[in-house]
């Protein structure tokens, strides 16, 4: 019997009830005799980053969030896109991890889920690759038209989607599992 691994969700929408967190509990459904997946649904809880206290006084809800991201064996970040870049919360949340090296090499799945998305899935990938995580070509997606695909009770309703969501989930496990480690090109 093989144990478990522990993921943290990362939902990266400033939205009650979006489509980001429904792919996340989608994904919790799916995956769920691979993976135990932990989803941080608001980020606005997290204050306002400071350069000045990223090493010393580091508010507790910082350090709370830098000890989930350290504990957890991976990380799947689904997010949207907002005026052509991650939203502020995600990029807030990013940038109290900058001093540290809790992402380096952490096996990483990055999903951004929007109307269009292109220039903030970009930008979500050189953020993470700034910030040294460990990610791949298959341990990403990009879903856009994403109203469109999930229903007002969070199921995806979108056959195309639900088969390229599936393709991610086996490639984040053998990943995760080190079956398969890629850079990204």
């Amino acid at each position: 019997m093989t144990t478990k691994k522990n993921v943290l969700g990362i939902n990266g929408s400033a939205s009650k009830n979006a489509s980001n967190l429904a792919i996340l509990k989608n994904i919790a459904h799916l995956s769920e005799s691979e993976i135990e997946l932990t989803i941080l649904e608001d980020l606005s809880e997290l204050p306002h980053f400071q350069t000045n206290l990223t090493d010393i006084n580091v508010p507790d809800k910082i350090v709370e969030f830098r000890n989930k991201i350290e504990k957890a064996d991976g990380i799947i970040i689904c997010t949207p896109e907002y005026v052509f870049s991650i939203p502020s919360g995600l990029k807030n949340a990013l940038e109290w991890c900058v001093s540290t090296n809790i992402l380096t090499d952490k096996p990483t799945g990055l999903i951004t889920a929007s109307a269009s998305g292109e220039k903030g899935h970009e930008e979500l990938k050189l953020i993470m690759k700034t910030l040294q995580t460990n990610f791949t070509n298959e341990t990403t997606l990009l879903i856009q038209g994403i109203k469109g695909k999930v229903n007002t009770e969070g199921n995806i309703t979108d056959n195309n989607t639900k088969i390229e969501l599936k393709q991610f989930l086996l490639s984040f496990n053998k990943f995760i599992k080190n079956e398969s480690v890629k850079a990204p090109d």
